[in-house]
């Protein structure tokens, strides 16, 4: 079943000895100063401060890490900043949710709920959220990548489990533009086979002598990808920096940020199976479907005080981010620095979106009401989520001191302290509705088979009434870490350790039809809980020459679930269980190899997961279970003159390791992922594209139903029409590939044979003017 199960980690790292061996046997008789300063196609020599404790080349880096910068960003026409994802190596990023709620794996660690609960997403070195696997608040939700974002920078495993909480997979920090660079571009794009109009605009300056000013963001309207007769597009965001040089490598730096936005949410579809084929349903395109119109007039809902709201369908996923943010790094003399990071965000929306949950026909479980009409109807329930209060304040301190040793030695030791507060306060209510498809569009239906606007029943009755609930956590977290790194020459080694700690307080309350409709006393429960964790890694890298460099890597990470997923465990909830806590073991052990054109980017994996236990609501199930997963990831570029050819692939042998489903692969995990982009120049024009594809994979840890294999082409076009005015077009998905992300049945309602998956958009086509200044 495995398709390089022979592929142990020993082997592995005997293939990557003789791969360095070969590599440094053709490139030892051509050591050329002038060959190898061309020869940087991955940027290998580009600093990297991500998720390490010393910033230094790629090349000199014991860890696993991947740049795109601002162009590369632009020509990946990429849908959302988890899309841009799909090209790093070892991250499986879906992004078919829209703008938000992505699920990210990496290096086969487990996806067992949504979002990436072992990726840290970041901006300038800052969680944007404490967890990355909150139900209907994922990291990617806050997150939009424009013309102020300079570089992506995305570590896996290694250092990421001591230099960030709850990354014990992955960071990825999305690094702002600072106004060191003068100019600025505004665009103007439209969309060719769907509305939209955005606009994007950037500029930095020198305001005075020492003090640089950078702004940007942008602004859009319009229907999405997937077709409407409603706007469910329409917001923006604004970001600014202002930073101040203090000299010697000293600055300090004001960071603003206002994200206003509304996106559609697209979440799974009705489907069949049959067998382990999952078959679409006439009417119903998984590509383009999209249940939310004019006719949802309106989802009538209970806030948080127990009071009934008007909420419009139409807003999907609305976000709202205010933060500012003080970062400075100082250099103190004799090798001693000081850096501190701080950000005070206000976060809050709304999450609304269709959820496919039963057959209106058979589902007794959402009440004694059946449907009894005859246009072809589904049951959903409107995932209607309120983000009440999902705000932080993150702050990180860093004290450095550099020694100098005998020869050209050094050893630098650095001790820090992160510290945050996280809020998590949502209320759930999720109505229920008879949805179908006639004509231009999906329509509602009351049980009788007449249209409608309102629902078929109420939070009360939806899934049991489990749903309607509010949340009102805040966790507290601290964690002092630190490392140490020994230089010598050609040869780095370093250490880290971190422990973690975190304190969750707070209420849960539940309502029902008893209480008239509002929150119930008897079902309100305080929360109150206390964990702790340590994490460690240990790492080493070797020049062997300019051109190349080996290293290897141990890593221990401690990681938490969301609260939102464990505190429906009464125990936890008041303290007296333990708090579940997910470990994960990692090794790994790599080559990075450039030459005149060519550049690699070679690591071999191991991870071991035994994950804390954690409820799932769609499949309303408690999961906790041990994984392991081996395999190569390689990022490779190479340059022919004017011909660029990037691209990379990740193998990944996985296996769960204890429960019911021991010894088969675990879902949505592929043994294969790739991707290929080129690009040509050809005098004023540049044409390029990309090819990203997935091998098969299964939909549950049961292996029964199969998420087919598929690959999507993507291409870009940019067009010089006169000195800094360039036309561009991009065209996601050209062929219009069918490609499913996920799919569940919905066994746990009675007697219901609907199945559900979620895939990627269709083909989308859009075009841009950008003056460049």
């Amino acid at each position: 079943m495995k398709t390089f199960a022979t592929l142990t980690p020993v082997s592995l790292a005997i293939l990557l000895g003789f791969a360095a061996t070969g590599a440094q046997a053709q490139t030892a008789a051509a050591a050329d100063e002038k060959t190898e300063a061309k020869a940087d196609t991955l940027q290998l020599e580009r600093v990297v401060v991500t998720g390490t404790s010393t910033a230094r080349s790629k090349m000199k880096q014991s860890v696993s890490v991947s740049t795109l910068d601002a162009e590369q960003l632009q020509n990946a026409v990429a849908s959302s900043a988890a899309d841009v994802l799909r090209n790093v190596p070892g991250v499986r990023a879906e992004a078919s949710g829209g703008e938000g709620n992505a699920n990210l794996g990496v290096r086969g660690l487990p996806m067992s709920d949504g979002g990436g609960r072992y990726v840290q997403l970041q901006e300038d070195g800052l969680p944007v959220i404490l967890f990355g696997d909150i139900s209907f608040a994922t990291a990617d939700q806050f997150v939009r990548a424009d013309y102020m974002t300079d570089t992506v920078e995305a570590i896996r495993g290694g250092s990421s489990a001591t230099m960030t909480t709850n990354g014990s997979g992955a960071i990825v920090n999305f690094r702002s533009k600072t106004g060191k660079t003068s100019g600025g571009a505004v665009a103007i794009g439209l969309g060719l086979d769907h509305r939209q109009q955005r606009l994007d605009f950037a500029y930095g300056t020198k305001v005075a002598d020492g003090l640089n000013l950078q702004f940007g963001g942008f602004y859009r309207i319009g229907e999405g990808t997937r077709n409407t007769n409603a706007t469910v597009e329409n917001g923006g965001q604004f970001r600014a920096a202002l930073t101040k040089d203090l000299g010697q490598g000293s600055y300090l730096r004001l960071n603003l940020k206002s994200l206003n936005d509304r996106t559609p949410t697209y979440l799974p579809v009705p489907v069949t199976t049959s067998g382990s084929k999952i078959n679409s349903i006439q009417g119903i395109d998984p590509r383009n479907a999209f249940f939310v119109n004019s006719r949802f007039a309106n989802d009538t809902v209970i806030d948080k005080n127990g009071n009934p709201v008007n909420t419009n369908p139409q807003d999907g996923l609305a976000v709202q981010v205010n933060s500012i943010g003080l970062e400075g790094q100082f250099n103190l003399g004799n090798g001693l620095s000081f850096s501190n990071r701080f950000r005070k965000s206000d976060i809050s929306g709304r999450f609304i979106g269709v959820f496919p949950a039963g057959s209106a026909a058979t589902d007794a479980a959402n009440g004694a009401n059946r449907y009894t009409g005859t246009t072809p109807v589904f049951s959903a329930h409107i995932f209607n989520t309120s983000l009440d209060d999902m705000g932080n304040v993150f702050n990180d301190a860093r004290l450095q001191k550099e020694f100098k040793l005998d020869g050209n030695a050094k050893l630098t030791a650095t001790g820090g302290l992160f510290s945050g507060i996280q809020n998590i306060g949502q209320t759930w209510y999720w109505n229920r509705y008879n949805i179908g498809l006639a004509g231009d569009g999906a329509a509602l239906y009351d049980n009788t088979g007449k249209v409608t606007t309102q629902p078929v029943g109420d939070a009360t009755t939806t899934w049991g009434g489990c749903c309607f609930r509010n949340l009102d956590v805040r966790v507290t977290a601290t964690a002092p870490y630190a490392a140490v790194t020994y230089d010598n020459g050609p040869l780095s080694v370093d250490a880290s350790v971190r422990f973690d700690k975190q304190r969750g307080t707070g209420t849960q309350k539940f309502g029902d039809a008893a209480s008239g409709n509002t929150w119930n006393p008897a079902r309100t429960s305080a929360i109150g809980w206390s964990t702790s964790g340590t994490s460690y890694s240990l790492g080493g890298n070797y020049e062997l020459n300019k051109g190349l460099a080996t290293f290897a890597r141990f890593s221990h990470g401690e990681s938490w679930k969301s609260p939102d997923r464990v505190v429906w465990d009464g125990d936890i909830t008041s303290g007296r269980a333990p708090y579940p806590v997910s470990k994960i073991d990692q090794f790994e052990a790599g080559v990075k190899y450039r030459t005149q054109g060519y550049s690699a980017f070679v690591t071999a994996f191991l991870a071991k997961t035994k994950e804390g236990a954690g409820f799932e609501l769609t499949t309303q199930t408690v999961k906790e279970n041990s994984y392991k997963s081996h395999g190569i990831e390689a990022e490779l570029a190479a340059s022919f003159g004017d011909l660029r050819l990037t691209g990379g692939f990740t193998l990944t042998n996985a296996e769960i390791t204890s429960g019911a489903n021991s010894g088969k692969t675990p879902r949505r995990q592929a043994n294969l992922v790739y991707q290929v982009s080129p690009s040509y120049v050809i005098g004023p024009v540049e044409v390029g594209g990309s090819l990203i594809g997935t091998t098969k994979s299964y939909a549950q840890d049961d292996n029964v139903v199969v998420l087919p294999g598929y690959a999507t082409v993507n291409l870009f076009a940019n067009y010089e029409v006169a000195p800094n005015l360039m036309a561009s077009l991009g065209v996601n998905n050209l062929f219009n590939t069918l490609g499913y992300t996920e799919a569940e049945g919905q066994g746990n309602l009675t007697n219901n044979p609907l199945y559900i998956a979620r895939a990627i958009n269709g083909r989308s086509a859009r075009v841009s003017l950008k003056y460049s200044f």
